[in-house]
C-alpha cells in the first residue's frame, strides 16, 4: 500500500507539472516553432483529458495520505487546486478569456502540486527506530 501512496504522489506531481508546462511552454513554442501550431495540443479536448486523469489520480492520492498523516489542511489544498482546474475547463476561453484561462490552470496545477509535495512528506516521514529497525530484540 505504501508503494501505491508513493506512486500516486509522484504521478499526480508529474501531470500538474505537465499542464503548467502546456499552459506556459506551449504558447512560446507556437511562437517560436510555427509547424507546432498544427497540433492538436491547444485544443480544449487536451484540457477535459488533463482533468478526467489529474482529478481522479490527485483525489486518491491525497485521501490515501490524509489516512497516513491526518492533516486536513493538505487535503483542503489540493482540493481547491482541483477546483482552480476544473472551473478552468468549465468556464472556458469564451467565459474567462485565455488569460483568465491560463491563469486559473496555472494557479490549479501549483496548488496541486504544492498538496501532493506536502501530502508525500507528511506520509512518508520516518519514524525514528527505537529498536534497530524492524529487527527486534
Amino acid at each position: 500500500m505504501k508503494e501505491i501512496s508513493i506512486t500516486s504522489d509522484k504521478i499526480a506531481i508529474g501531470i500538474s507539472l505537465l499542464c503548467l508546462a502546456h499552459c506556459l511552454a506551449l504558447p512560446l513554442l507556437i511562437i517560436l516553432l510555427p509547424s507546432i501550431a498544427q497540433l492538436s495540443l491547444e485544443q480544449e479536448t487536451y484540457h477535459y483529458a488533463m482533468v478526467l486523469i489529474v482529478v481522479p489520480i490527485s483525489c486518491y492520492a491525497l485521501i490515501l495520505g490524509y489516512k497516513k498523516h491526518n492533516k486536513i489542511s493538505v487535503l483542503f489544498i489540493g482540493v481547491v487546486g482541483l477546483i482552480f482546474l476544473v472551473l478552468a475547463v468549465l468556464l472556458g476561453e469564451e467565459n474567462i478569456g485565455s488569460l483568465g484561462e491560463k491563469t486559473m490552470t496555472v494557479i490549479g496545477s501549483i496548488i496541486i502540486a504544492y498538496s501532493h509535495y506536502k501530502n508525500f512528506n507528511l506520509s512518508h516521514k520516518k519514524a525514528p527506530c527505537l529498536y534497530s529497525c524492524g529487527a527486534k530484540k
